[in-house]
């Protein structure tokens, strides 16, 4: 089974060590961890084709297919609780507030659209009109780093490695925490076609089981032992850098403490869609969430 991952980052460090730990393999599940990129197609597209069965994504991605009337996919198991980006400057700024970023333009992730939609609600939230900040999302994050380092742009919003590369360079400052600004919320999960779900169930209930003994052994492990389980994935990312970014993603409570998606969270996701304008129509929760093998997968935990 190939699962994909839409980007090749250590804020997937759950499907990453799932793998690396054997838990999948406890399930007798054969799993092989792969970013979309390297697979050659997204993983709407390879699910929609029937090349893969389960892929990591967000559930923007469902809402939006389903916005454009397109089949459903439906999430089964969260991963991601929070926004695993980050917000740098050029310049240290510790008096920091929202309102500084008035009249100032951002250099963001131009590949997906949650951490610029995450970004409007933290601006709306904290009483920053967004049609105020530039939002720049016209390049690839290796052309927006370089744009960066070469003196454009007041802020750039990233994931990691990115951004614990800049820091230590001392090319950027860390200004805030997106995943703490922007709260709670499924950011990323599991998902798998209806059709898939009906017909293995057995296969969703394993792979879930799987998931949810991941999400316990990080939930216990240290920042070292966080990293040392995605070594074999990260090999181009330096050891101390790989435990920083596990202490940043472990302190914030990135990582799901279980897989079971919530009502709450999936409607503060579409909140946020919907007020972006990402999508013009509200989806009920049972469409595109189905928690059976999540909450027996907890249930059986406790047995």
């Amino acid at each position: 089974m190939t699962v994909l991952m839409p980007f090749h980052t250590p804020f997937y460090t759950p499907l990453a060590a799932g793998a690396a730990l054997g838990h999948f393999a406890a399930e007798d599940l054969d799993v092989t961890v792969m970013p979309a990129a390297r697979y050659g197609t997204s993983a709407v597209e390879a699910m929609q084709s029937g090349r893969i069965e389960v892929a990591l994504s967000g559930i923007m991605r469902s809402l939006v297919l389903a916005d454009e009337g397109g089949p459903r996919i439906v999430h089964f198991a969260e991963v991601c609780s929070r926004n695993g980006f980050f917000l740098l400057s050029r310049e240290p700024r510790p008096g920091f507030t929202w309102a500084d970023m008035r009249g100032r333009t951002v250099i963001g992730f131009a590949e997906a659209p949650t951490p610029w939609q995450c970004m409007l609600t933290v601006l709306r939230n904290n009483g920053v009109d967004p049609g105020s900040v530039r939002i720049d999302r016209a390049r690839p994050g290796p052309e927006a780093v370089a744009a960066f380092r070469a003196g454009e742009g007041d802020f750039l919003e990233q994931t990691q490695p990115v951004v614990e590369q800049l820091l230590e360079s001392g090319a950027a400052h860390l200004i805030a925490s997106m995943g703490e600004a922007t709260g709670p919320v499924p950011f990323t999960s599991y998902m798998a076609t209806p059709e898939f779900m009906r017909r293995e169930p057995d296969v969703i209930a394993r792979f879930t089981r799987a998931v949810y003994r991941t999400q316990r052994w990080l939930a216990a492990a240290t920042p070292a032992e966080a990293a040392a389980a995605v070594a074999a994935q990260f090999p181009e990312v330096p050891a101390p850098t790989r435990e920083r970014i596990a202490a940043r993603y472990l302190g914030q409570s990135t990582w799901a403490r279980d897989p079971i998606c919530r009502r709450a969270g999936y409607e503060y996701l579409q909140d946020m869609l919907v007020y972006g304008g990402l999508i013009k129509r509200r989806f009920p929760y049972e469409d595109l969430i189905d928690t059976t093998a999540a909450s027996a997968a907890v249930a059986d935990a406790r047995t």
